[in-house]
């Protein structure tokens, strides 16, 4: 009996799922900055309508008479150190430790949760004021912004629900790391459109 070994397939390699394996992580993260890039094409596009219908109240009540920094100031710092936080929890998921990633993602959700409170007690306030989202041109596009804004914090926090189900299950295996690595792209990225917004919708709009 021949004890040789069948030869293997043409164009075959044994590397073939330890490469795949290996590229999992990169694959992942660079189409998650073609979404970030997409994102910021639809951000750029609201503040664009903003600038041409900003100034359009038609008889509504004007920003300056309803915006309030202090107000806006405080949901900022709420977002900011949600993004501290956020930093914090992936440090520890570098530590591989556990109960640290989950206290501060904790901590990253509890502040989202109250920059989103604010902004919707916001909404209500400027709508029995009689500025509404079809109060104006500017409201309009004034909602649309903040509003699509707001609707992306709040997809990150039902992500954020959805990777502590699969880190309770799994642990920080690889696939979990680059979900967080995404997710904290994400959230980094939302700062960066809020900060945006305070500069160009709220400190313009009270200047």
């Amino acid at each position: 009996m021949s004890t040789e070994l069948a030869a293997p397939p043409a164009g075959y390699t044994g590397y073939i799922e330890e490469d795949h394996h290996h590229d999992y992580g990169g694959d992942v993260v660079f189409g998650f900055w073609i979404y970030i890039l997409s994102d910021c094409i639809l951000f750029a596009t609201l503040f664009a309508v903003f600038a041409v219908l900003g100034g359009n109240f038609a008889g509504a009540p004007e920003a300056v008479e309803l915006f309030e920094l202090d107000y806006v100031l405080a949901e900022t710092a709420l977002l900011l150190l949600s993004s501290f936080t956020f930093g914090m929890a992936m440090l520890e998921a570098n530590k591989k430790n556990m109960k640290g990633v989950f206290t501060w993602l904790g901590a990253t959700f509890a502040l989202g949760a109250g920059f989103l409170v604010m902004e919707v007690n916001e909404f209500i306030h400027f709508t029995h004021e009689g500025a509404a989202a079809w109060s104006s041109g500017a409201w309009s596009a004034f909602y649309g912004l903040i509003g699509t804004h707001g609707l992306h914090v709040f997809a990150g926090m039902i992500w954020m629900i959805v990777l502590w189900v699969h880190l309770w299950r799994d642990g920080l295996t690889e696939g979990n790391h680059v979900r967080l690595m995404c997710l904290s792209l994400f959230w980094h990225f939302l700062d960066i459109i809020w900060i945006c917004v305070f500069s160009v919708v709220y400190l313009m709009g009270v200047l």
